[in-house]
């Protein structure tokens, strides 16, 4: 909405700015400050609500998949945006339009008809105007091609438009930062929820379909721990493995049960990503997510206590893991922690080969040594991906996309109108021997400091954006994220997300800057 209205805002005040002469000749015909400021409205008003009807018939489109995708993950049967809603959107914008036009046509209505009647062409005494003769000439010092020079010095000739320019530019890259951002905090987040870095999986065999329909109660087989491990041990290949049971225990001050699961092996490499402290490093001592650790009332060092089997045991909080699972109450420690013959048997087990194994081969010549044991081996498991993460990445890249474009035209308006207003000085300088190309090349050149300025600025913003919208993201869902979940942004991301107003402006700039190079020379010295 502030891009929408800001874009409004730009092109009725350029509007106003380039017509000053037609505005004075209106008045001397006898229309009224109020009457020129309403034509001015007018003019916005009209294709904004063309743009309004539109964009709510391609918004109630585009928003079908994502309330289908909310629908399955929530059990919610939304299948569209109720009218009132669509009623507000027309009417705000609408409301928004017109409110910031009446501000930039309201000095068209303060326009004193003798000045704007008198405009020549002739150099003005204003500061701003001797500001931006200083400029040039400072420009025209520098060691660059004389195009470049020029449009360098534009900005200052209308600095208002072109803060109007930046603004659009800044909006634009900041919201592509916050976007690669918001999607690598994402990615981390699915990665953190796979947990798995292990190149091949070893689990129950599962019984066909029909079959298994026939036998709705039978469970899978349960291995023997040692035999499962003695094979892994002796197929070569094998870098390390362990595996992992789960239990249902019962932790005073806790409602309901708490999962525990007990790993059989080390497991220092399974890829769980820790927010504070450590993994456990043997028994007696457990990690758990902060839901746990909420619930229970405890913090890093403090001791827990579950019964299994009727015995109690007791570990130590070592660490707070990322954990966002639908399972709120869980515990992870080492299987040796548990009495004996009471920690649950594993029926998963995860396996790191050594550099240079095939994949493929192991997992082939496992499934035969391990098939008595009813087991399967699955090369590269394939990780899940959340369907709510997919949906909300993208969204983020859709509003993104037309933030992104919605700055672009912001640029293009700005450019169109700067170009109306120089027309017969680009039929001046095209007499004297610009080319085409350097036509081009000065118009380009106008919008490189403000998209420069704009990314700049723009980079920072979107950093900090993202550093306070994600995680408070985190905390509505009761999560903590670490440092490393919201640092993903690499050196050249970044340089080249620095670089993003640059490529708006220049963009957004294109178009208008090879129409006004393809103009006739003759054409434009006869423009008023």
């Amino acid at each position: 909405m502030a891009m929408s209205v800001l874009v409004a805002g730009n092109v009725v005040a350029g509007a106003v700015g380039t017509a000053t002469r037609r505005i004075g000749v209106l008045k001397a015909i006898g229309c009224t400050p109020a009457q020129v400021v309403r034509a001015y409205v007018a003019q916005a008003v009209v294709p904004a609500t063309i743009g309004t009807l539109l964009g709510v018939v391609l918004g109630n489109v585009l928003t079908v998949p994502v309330l289908a995708t909310a629908g399955s993950l929530y059990g919610t049967n939304a299948s569209g945006i109720a009218p009132r809603v669509d009623a507000a959107v027309v009417g705000g914008t609408l409301a928004a339009v017109a409110l910031v036009a009446w501000a930039a046509a309201a000095r068209a209505g303060r326009l004193c008809t003798v000045d704007v009647l008198a405009v020549g062409r002739t150099a003005s005494g204003t500061r701003r105007d001797a500001v931006a003769r200083r400029v040039a000439a400072q420009a025209a010092r520098l060691p660059l091609p004389r195009p470049l020079s020029l449009g360098l010095a534009q900005p200052f000739v209308r600095p208002a438009r072109a803060a109007g320019m930046l603004a659009a530019v800044l909006f634009g890259t900041t919201a592509a930062v916050f976007a690669v951002g918001m999607g690598g905090t994402m990615s981390w987040v699915q990665e953190a929820k796979n947990h798995d870095d292990s190149d091949v999986l070893v689990h129950p065999q599962r019984v066909p379909g029909p079959l298994a329909r026939a036998l709705p109660t039978a469970g899978p087989v349960e291995a023997d721990p040692a035999a499962v491990t003695a094979a892994l041990a002796a197929q070569p290949g094998t870098a390390a493995s362990y595996g992992v049971g789960v239990a249902d225990v019962t932790v005073p001050g806790v409602a309901g049960d708490t999962r525990v699961t007990a790993f059989d092996g080390d497991s220092s490499w399974a890829g769980y990503r820790m927010v504070s402290g450590r993994w456990y490093r043997g028994p007696g001592e457990a990690v758990a997510p902060v839901t746990f650790l909420t619930e229970a009332s405890v913090g890093l060092g403090d001791q827990v206590t579950f019964t299994t089997h009727g015995r109690p045991v007791t570990v130590r909080i070592v660490g707070e893991v990322f954990d966002p699972h639908v399972q709120t109450n869980e515990l992870l420690t080492d299987a040796a922690t548990f009495p004996a013959d009471t920690a649950p048997k594993p029926d998963t087990w995860f396996v790191k080969l050594k550099p240079g194994t095939d994949h493929a081969a192991y997992a082939t010549a496992l499934r035969g040594a391990i098939a008595s044991l009813h087991l399967a081996a699955e090369a590269d498991p394939g990780h899940s991906s959340s369907d709510s993460i997919a949906a909300l990445n993208s969204l983020t890249a859709t509003l993104t996309v037309l933030l992104i474009v919605v700055a672009g035209l912001g640029v293009f308006n700005t450019v169109v109108l700067e170009i109306r207003e120089r027309t017969r000085d680009m039929g001046v300088t095209k007499a004297l021997g610009m080319t085409p190309a350097q036509t081009v090349g000065v118009v380009l050149a106008s919008v490189l400091l403000v998209g420069a300025v704009g990314g700049a600025i723009g980079l920072p913003a979107g950093l900090l954006l993202h550093g306070l919208t994600v995680p408070a993201m985190a905390h509505s869902a009761g999560l903590d994220f670490p440092p490393s979940a919201l640092d993903v942004f690499g050196t050249p991301t970044l340089v080249l997300l620095g670089l993003g107003g640059v490529l708006i402006a220049l963009l957004g700039a294109l178009l208008p800057a090879v129409r006004a190079a393809r103009a006739r020379t003759v054409d434009a010295l006869r423009a008023e």
